[in-house]
């Protein structure tokens, strides 16, 4: 599991191979597992229920009900200075490139910080970086949201030594269409991994 506070990137190794933007030099990128540009999750597996609502209020969010479409996954805090920014201005390319076929696309981030991701915060976020309405956004109490991390099994820490930052597990989940978590990116992904993947993780 990788935590990251807001300090910088981490790189990472899963279990299968990634195939990221660029390559050391005279290596040559390996067909893609399964035919997706991403980090395969061994053994793929139904992802756990998401018993949270998005910021604005609501019911619970319910992943069944995104059965038939891509669903991207990962966990953020609004005051993060720099991973979690850069996983959703990602995203948010992504989600620009694939046009027609972002329409097969949900994404939804989960809050590593109930204290900080007020409903004012997460509107303010979303809002700055161009995602309002275009992404969800899950936050709860403390007691609900450490459920969420166990059952994903990702964690979530607030830094003793800077209050204002969390460390937290910095990787987002592709989800099929019938529901399995199957790929996994770092916080670092190239966008054009997620227009590849995301036709194929709604066809599954």
């Amino acid at each position: 599991m990788l935590l990251v506070a807001g300090i910088g990137i981490f790189s990472f190794l899963l279990i299968n191979q990634s195939s990221g933007p660029s390559l050391p030099s005279g290596a040559q990128r390996s067909p893609p597992a399964g035919g997706y540009d991403a980090t395969l999750a061994k053994p793929a597996k139904i992802a756990p229920p998401l018993a949270l609502s998005n910021y604005s209020g609501g019911a619970p969010i319910n992943l069944a009900a995104y059965r038939g479409k891509a669903v991207l996954v990962t966990f953020l805090y609004t005051h993060c200075p720099d991973v979690c920014p850069l996983i959703t201005a990602n995203l948010r390319e992504a989600q620009v490139k694939l046009g027609p076929n972002a329409s097969k696309l949900e994404i939804i981030a989960v809050s590593a910080d109930p204290q900080g991701d007020t409903r004012k915060e997460v509107a303010a976020y979303l809002a700055r970086q161009q995602m309002t309405g275009r992404m969800l956004y899950l936050t709860g109490s403390p007691r609900q949201l450490s459920k969420a991390w166990a059952d994903w099994s990702v964690g979530s820490q607030r830094d003793s030594a800077s209050p204002g930052l969390v460390a937290h597990s910095a990787l987002v989940y592709g989800i099929t269409a019938s529901g399995k978590i199957t790929t996994i990116y770092p916080a670092s992904f190239d966008p054009s991994q997620i227009v590849h993947d995301v036709p194929l993780l709604a066809s599954r």
